[in-house]
């Protein structure tokens, strides 16, 4: 069977983890991996493969995984399914999502190339584990806790702050999906806290929770990249209340992350053309096996 040929690009915490995700795949084999700086300072651990700094520069791609920042993905998306390539990402701005599928889905169908966007684990893979309790109990409430740990997609957006040199944060889970964010920054020379926060705190990833900024020496002294989440639904089946569900997982972040990403890169290669959120695929299209032998290990 000819493997999926798929290209990452970006190679920080999600990059890394992606290739390792790739090479423990059967069905995948790596194009290769696109960085801002090519391969000037190759990292060791990818002497097998091209490293680029423009995904033109590699052959017969079939996906392109896009492990770069959430605010750059749909750029990237837009120009590389216009190159024929399929492609998936992680964008976690959860308010930005239909925007960005309703532009992407044009680009997709204009192509004939499929995309597949907010494919990380929130949203993504818990978007499809919230839909499928909603059906269970259709009338009710869904609470979504997070934490506590590292969220990458809010500690990308600090990083990009102007003053901030490094940054982490972190998630708190109060309770009914509330949440608290505790920010460790490193500052650049001359950079005041209170400007930092001031910034920190305007972000759309940031203003609507609870935020505490602190200045550390050093992040890697504070970095964890475990996470977690705790959800829960209680609502009515039919006309019987007092229905509960719940459904808890404790993560490495962009591990887990990259294993969504590999998956949804492999359902890419079995879709039609348009642009797609995890909900809307099959999950059993996430698995490598066919259709026929995971409805055989169901009896």
């Amino acid at each position: 069977m000819k493997k999926i040929r798929a290209a990452v690009v970006g190679y920080g915490n999600i990059g890394q983890f992606t290739v390792e995700a790739l090479e423990a795949s059967n069905d995948f084999e790596i194009a290769g991996i696109v960085r801002r700086q090519g391969d000037k300072d190759k990292p060791l651990e990818l002497t097998p493969y091209a490293v680029v700094d423009d995904i033109t520069k590699l052959k017969d791609v079939d996906v392109a995984i896009l492990a770069a920042p959430t605010r750059s993905c749909p750029e990237y998306a837009e120009k590389i399914v216009a190159l024929g390539i399929h492609t998936v990402d992680s964008y976690d701005i959860h308010t930005g999502i239909l925007e960005y599928r309703t532009a992407q889905m044009e680009n997709c169908k204009k192509a004939g190339k499929v995309s597949v966007i907010a494919a990380g684990w929130d949203p993504g893979s818990d978007s499809v584990v919230r839909v499928l309790l909603e059906g269970l109990a259709p009338k009710g409430l869904s609470y979504t806790n997070f934490g506590p740990g590292m969220s990458m997609g809010h500690s990308v957006c600090v990083r990009g702050k102007e003053g901030v040199k490094e940054a982490l944060s972190v998630t708190i889970p109060l309770g009914e999906g509330i949440h608290r964010r505790m920010v460790y920054v490193e500052l650049e020379e001359g950079a005041k806290l209170e400007e930092v926060t001031k910034l920190i705190k305007a972000d759309p990833y940031f203003a609507s929770d609870e935020t505490h900024v602190f200045a550390v020496a050093n992040v890697d002294d504070v970095k964890d990249m475990g996470h977690g989440v705790h959800m829960v639904r209680k609502g009515v089946s039919g006309k019987t209340q007092n229905q509960r569900f719940e459904f808890n997982m404790s993560i490495n972040n962009p591990a887990l992350t990259a294993q969504v990403l590999v998956n949804c890169a492999r359902a890419a290669m079995r879709l039609a053309p348009g642009c797609y959120t995890m909900p809307e695929i099959p999950v059993i299209d996430y698995l490598s096996q066919s259709r026929e032998e995971v409805i055989n290990t169901l009896v």
